[in-house]
């Protein structure tokens, strides 16, 4: 039978995985990573580790039916058409991938294939663009896109079984070596964590850094290693928690779909009115800067996120409201800086959910009240983190004559903030 080439990117994992069953429909599967430096190049060193990491355990997986993933390196319009001729392939499966770059790349790898690039599922339990308004738009708003996307659902996890198909191998390059991590990492890894979250209280628990008790399930979700169909078939909606967390897989698949329809406000402002506030420039926005990714502000609860994500690339959901919500509005440093630094360092950086979160957070996003939404870092220490544990296992000389004052007033700044925002609104009226 004629081989297939089963392209990995977004989806590393072998079961639910619709693009692999499709592909082993047609005949032998050869599975393919290709080490891509327009996507290698901008990503830090903890989201590369990550990758590479979780690569070796698909392909550890893969070795135990097979040959093992074939990693080649260069551009997929070059590598991918190269390979199928070279192994005789019939087709290219895919999962479809709905970001600029990854939609601008795979026509560009379809345009130059002589075999029919194949698309199958996706990374979402909705693929974006499936969801309309009744007036047949995009939909800018949460709640009325949460509702549509619970009516419209979706499949049941794909049967997917590795141990049933014909896998061939060729030749590649050698995975890089990761350089950091220790964390098990991987589709078996991804679904032992989900196994072991399901069931909690996450309404209990979901704003408390100091229990580190919420699921870690966002770098497996961002690299593919489980399928958020997987996790919502586990869920249990007779218990409200598991309610809220499906709200929460909705909102990763919101931004999606809002990515998917404006493009370029994965670089720009959603809201383009919002371009006039004003923020620091010049050195004064280097020295702030440079204390905020640090974690040297003097706010306990920012600075213990901002050294969590530089430690271990994760920082805590609410820590990352409360961390960008102080670089915007009290230190008056542009989002766009602190989402770049975000998008270097997590392991999870999806840029769908950290452009909108960003701008949600900056009050230039998808939300239609954004101009009194600033945490104070003080009371949001206070409330979620009451006994300081989370602080203190980040910033070890807390007590110590070695832990900065406060690099501004809050107080001052919310109101600097506030006037800014309120003027814009002013002359938008």
């Amino acid at each position: 039978m004629t081989p297939t080439i089963l392209w990995f990117r977004r989806d590393l994992r072998l079961g639910d995985h619709p693009a692999l069953l499709a592909a082993a429909e047609q005949g032998p599967v050869l599975p393919l990573f290709v080490l891509d430096d327009a996507l290698l190049g901008p990503s830090g060193r903890p989201r590369r580790d990550y990758l590479f990491r979780s690569l070796r355990a698909l392909d550890a997986d893969l070795r135990a039916h097979g040959p093992g993933l074939v990693v080649r390196k260069g551009r997929p319009e070059q590598v991918v058409p190269e390979l199928a001729a070279e192994i005789g392939a019939g087709a290219v499966h895919v999962s479809a991938d709905f970001g600029p770059y990854g939609a601008a790349r795979d026509a560009r790898v379809e345009e130059a294939l002589d075999v029919p690039l194949t698309r199958t599922g996706s990374p979402y339990a909705v693929g974006p663009g499936r969801l309309r308004t009744g007036g047949g738009k995009p939909y800018q708003v949460f709640t009325p896109f949460y509702r549509a996307w619970v009516e419209h659902g979706w499949r049941a996890p794909a049967a997917s079984d590795p141990a049933a198909v014909d896998w061939v191998g060729a030749s590649g390059v050698a995975l890089p070596e990761a350089a950091s991590g220790d964390e098990p990492v991987g589709e078996a890894a991804a679904r032992e964590r989900w196994e072991a979250f399901r069931g909690t209280p996450y309404d209990d628990i979901r704003d408390r850094p100091d229990l580190d008790e919420t699921s870690r399930l966002s770098p497996a979700l961002r690299w593919g290693e489980i399928h958020p169909r997987t996790v919502l078939a586990g869920l249990d909606l007779r218990r409200p928690h598991d309610e809220t967390f499906r709200r929460e897989l909705a909102w990763r698949e919101f931004y999606a779909h809002v990515l998917h329809a404006w493009p370029e406000s994965a670089r720009s402002y959603f809201r383009p009115e919002l371009r006039a506030l004003p923020y620091v420039t010049g050195t004064e926005r280097e020295r702030r800067l440079a204390a905020w990714t640090a974690g040297r502000t003097g706010y306990p609860i920012v600075d213990a996120g901002m050294r969590q994500l530089l430690a271990e690339g994760w920082m805590h959901n609410r820590v990352r409201m409360i961390a960008a919500s102080f670089l915007v509005k009290d230190l008056h440093v542009e989002w766009t800086y602190g989402a770049r630094h975000f998008m270097r360092h997590l392991v999870d950086g999806d840029l769908a959910s950290n452009q909108h979160n960003w701008q949600w957070v900056a009050g230039c996003g998808t939300d239609a009240a954004p101009y009194f939404r600033i945490f104070n870092p003080t009371t949001q220490g206070r409330k979620f983190d009451p006994d300081g544990v989370y602080a203190r296992r980040w910033i070890p000389e807390l007590d110590s004559p070695d832990y900065p004052e406060p690099i501004v007033d809050h107080a001052t700044q919310r109101a600097e903030a506030l006037t800014a925002y309120q003027l814009i609104r002013g002359n938008r009226a």
